[in-house]
Formats: C-alpha cells, sequence, structure tokens
C-alpha cells in the first residue's frame, strides 16, 4: 500500500464556503475501521450532492472525502469475515456524510458495514445500484411485505427518471407488476417504457395540492420519491388496503393531508430508511436484487462517467439533469 492515495476532497474556509479538488491524501489520515477497501467505483446521489456543494450542513468536519457509497477489493482487513481480495459494497451508515467515503482510492469502514457482492453483479452494476438501487429494493420487499402483490393493480412511481424511480420501475416490472411511471421529463418516456413502465403520467397531474381528500381509487401502492404535494395528492388516490413508501423529498418535506385516506380506505404510509438498514436485512435484500433485476434493464439506467467528471455530476444531479445512474470510476475493476 502506498503512503497516499488519490481523493476528491471537500474543504471548508472561514465563510463556510465548500470547494472541493482532487488531492493527494495521507493514507493515515483515514478513519478507523477494521477494513480498506481499493475502491473502484462510486456513484453519484442527489445527497452526494449536496455534500459536495455545501449544502443542508450535512459534514460538520472538514476536510472531507464525499460518496455515500462505493465498491471495491478488500486490501487489508483485521475482520474475520473479510479477507484480501474480497469484492465488497457500502451504502449507507452515514458513510459520505459524518465518516469518509468513496470518492478515493481507498476508503476505510468497520466490516460490518460491507456486503460482500453478490452473485451476479459486478463492481460497476453494484453502484449502477449503489444506495438509489438498494433503497428501490427495500421499498420493494416493504411493499411486498405489506401485502403488494402484481394482481392487485397498478403501481405508481413518482420521480421515475431518477435513480431511485429507474431502478423501482425496472424492478417491478420484472417481478409482473403494472408500473404507473410518473415524471415531468418528456424526453424520458421512451427511456421509461424500455424500464417497464406499462404507462406515464405527467409529474403536473400531482404536483398540485389535491382539492378533495379522497379521489377515485387507482394505485394499489405506490413508491414516492418526491413528497409534498404529489405525496398529498398521490395517498387520495390509493386504493384500499394500500400502501405508499416514503422514499424521497425533492419537492418538499412538509405534507398537508388530511386522516381519511387512513381511516376510510385502510392507507398505509410507510417510510424507507437505507442509511441505517441492519446487516442482515441489507445483505437479504441485495441479493434479491441480483436475482431478479434483468442486467440488461441496469445496463440501460447506467452511465459510467471518469473520476475528473466528478464535480460537474455533483452539480448536474442538483439540477436535475441525470437521467438514471451515474457511475464514477475510481479504480481498478
Amino acid at each position: 500500500m502506498t503512503d497516499t492515495f488519490r481523493a476528491y476532497l471537500l474543504r471548508e474556509d472561514a465563510n463556510r464556503k465548500v470547494t472541493g479538488a482532487f488531492e493527494d491524501v495521507p493514507v493515515a489520515d483515514l478513519p478507523d475501521g477494521d477494513v480498506t477497501v481499493r475502491v473502484a467505483y462510486t456513484t453519484v446521489n442527489y445527497k452526494d450532492g449536496m455534500v459536495m456543494n455545501g449544502i443542508g450542513r450535512l459534514v460538520r468536519n472538514y476536510p472531507h472525502v464525499p460518496g455515500v457509497d462505493f465498491s471495491g477489493v478488500v486490501e487489508a482487513s483485521s475482520n474475520t469475515a473479510f479477507a484480501p481480495g474480497d469484492e465488497v459494497v457500502l451504502t449507507g451508515w452515514r458513510v459520505g456524510e459524518v465518516r469518509w467515503g468513496g470518492c478515493g482510492a481507498l476508503a476505510r469502514v468497520p466490516g460490518e458495514w460491507l456486503v460482500k457482492l453478490p452473485k451476479g453483479l459486478t463492481l460497476a452494476r453494484s453502484m449502477a445500484l449503489g444506495t438509489a438501487g438498494f433503497t428501490a429494493g427495500l421499498a420493494v420487499d416493504t411493499l411486498e411485505a405489506a401485502g403488494m402483490s402484481p394482481e392487485r393493480g397498478e403501481v405508481l412511481v413518482t420521480g421515475a427518471s431518477g435513480g431511485v424511480g429507474s431502478v423501482a420501475v425496472a424492478l417491478l416490472a420484472a417481478k409482473g407488476y403494472t408500473v404507473v411511471a410518473s415524471t415531468g421529463r418528456s424526453e424520458t418516456h421512451v427511456y421509461l417504457k424500455e424500464l417497464g413502465a406499462a404507462s406515464i403520467i405527467d409529474r403536473a397531474e400531482l404536483s398540485e395540492q389535491p382539492k378533495r381528500p379522497l379521489a377515485g381509487e387507482r394505485f394499489q401502492a405506490a413508491i414516492d420519491n418526491v413528497g409534498g404535494s404529489t405525496l398529498a395528492n398521490l395517498l387520495t388516490q390509493v386504493a384500499y388496503n394500500g400502501v405508499v413508501a416514503a422514499v424521497g423529498l425533492t419537492g418538499g418535506n412538509e405534507v398537508t393531508t388530511t386522516v381519511l385516506p387512513f381511516l376510510l380506505r385502510g392507507v398505509s404510509l410507510l417510510g424507507i430508511d437505507s442509511v441505517m438498514c441492519p446487516s442482515e436485512r441489507r445483505e437479504r435484500v441485495w441479493k434479491a436484487i441480483a436475482n431478479t433485476l434483468p442486467m440488461a434493464k441496469l445496463d440501460a439506467i447506467s452511465h459510467t462517467h471518469a473520476f475528473e467528471d466528478l464535480p460537474d455530476l455533483g452539480r448536474a444531479i442538483l439540477k436535475g439533469t441525470v437521467q438514471g445512474r451515474a457511475v464514477v470510476k475510481v479504480g481498478g475493476g
């Protein structure tokens, strides 16, 4: 192992302005942990964009290496569950936010945070999934545990052209569901149909605050990436005993609604948190995704970029111009 490694390092000045640059960082500066990973790939999520651009005060200690997920090969380990040469994936655990993350050639973490690469996935494809894909898998797993099944009717995915939405559409379609994709980007309609969406509705149909506490029953379930008035609106259209998985908040974190969907239709609203998901469930969901999702569709969702593209991607994802999954090649793999 060399004395330094290449990383995209964030620094904060006296005025709390955050800037980033590629630097050679001493290996000795890596955080504590019993497994050191040679990073092959990372990816760019919405939270990464916020961190890289100093939004939301998600990072409190600088300098900082962002990157909330990564895949790579174990380089050194004192954890008996992992040995040098093992291929591993990490998502969550506040890596890239509270701890240094995957935007560097090396990362060091507690071994219990790692998942061995599931059969059927490559290191690159695991990051085509990344936090977004894992979150989509968790949402589907949660909804099915709550009674969602293909024969019960349509499933809505809002924010469908984003990372979580794209994987959710493809995963649901692969499992035999009739998927309705909601997006405000007309140029993605063909893309969403190729992923398996049976129909598409414009974001505007759901984006306004609902005029009535209950509308016609349409969806047996929904995966909502938007929040705000979109979540309030779709709740009024969920069928009896239907269930909604709340995943994101790109449309706002406040929801103004009534209790009538819950009291008169028995609708359930379930939150999805992929960050602190227990390791046992994490491994099970990763395996389920690898066994279910067609790799050709996963490849259609993702685009691989050079490490040097990272700053531009961090800005683009905040503008909503990143379609699908942006995989960043950090090292070999």
